[in-house]
């Protein structure tokens, strides 16, 4: 359990998806305008990320590896990851209209998410056992929602701001990331 506990906590802090490994970086940027959104999309993440390391775990060990196409993994966890998201899409559409409405483009973006590919197959790479794959699972997309609630913070208090003509926008944003980065470099010594 301790260990798992370490999993979940360098993965969201010190391995942040976003900040230290720059993986899903295009709704962490394009979602972030306002808080409630980034907090919507940060959950339709997590949920992603949960569900698909789950089945790819389940597919890589039940089916990939006896069969040996181990090296079909990638082309695998990407359909499996898509499936996931379209499934997620049809809920949010079904049950949580306004969501879905406000994430619009980006939601299936999640589809080629870098980050839920990325965990899927780090989790593979690393050994991690079924426990310890859903405890990385859920500290990256976790530091997801952290990253992009905290940059959504940022963008609302920056927008009453009087920031320079050459800043205003994306450069504001970008800084504002990169501060961030930097920031959370500070969990590097904690694990």
């Amino acid at each position: 359990m301790a260990e798992c506990m370490l999993i979940a906590v360098g993965a969201a802090l010190v391995n942040n998806v976003v900040l230290s490994q720059f993986l899903g970086l295009c709704p962490f940027l394009g979602v972030s305008k306002k808080t409630d959104t980034a907090a919507g999309m940060g959950a339709a993440v997590i949920f992603v990320i949960m569900i698909a390391s789950a089945v790819t775990y389940g597919v890589y060990y039940a089916i990939l590896t006896p069969l040996n196409l181990e090296y079909l993994q990638t082309i695998v966890f990407i359909l499996v990851i898509a499936a996931l998201v379209q499934l997620v899409e049809m809920i949010l559409k079904k049950f949580i209209k306004t969501l879905y409405e406000a994430l619009g483009v980006y939601l299936p973006l999640i589809t080629t998410n870098c980050a839920v590919l990325g965990v899927a197959i780090s989790n593979i790479d690393n050994g991690y056992n079924f426990a310890e794959s859903l405890a990385c699972s859920f500290g990256t997309s976790f530091g997801f929602l952290i990253s992009i609630v905290i940059l959504a913070g940022i963008r609302e208090k920056s927008e009453h701001n009087n920031i320079p003509k050459p800043f205003q926008g994306t450069p504001i944003v970008l800084v504002s990331a990169g501060l961030m980065a930097i920031a959370f470099t500070g969990f590097t010594g904690v694990i």
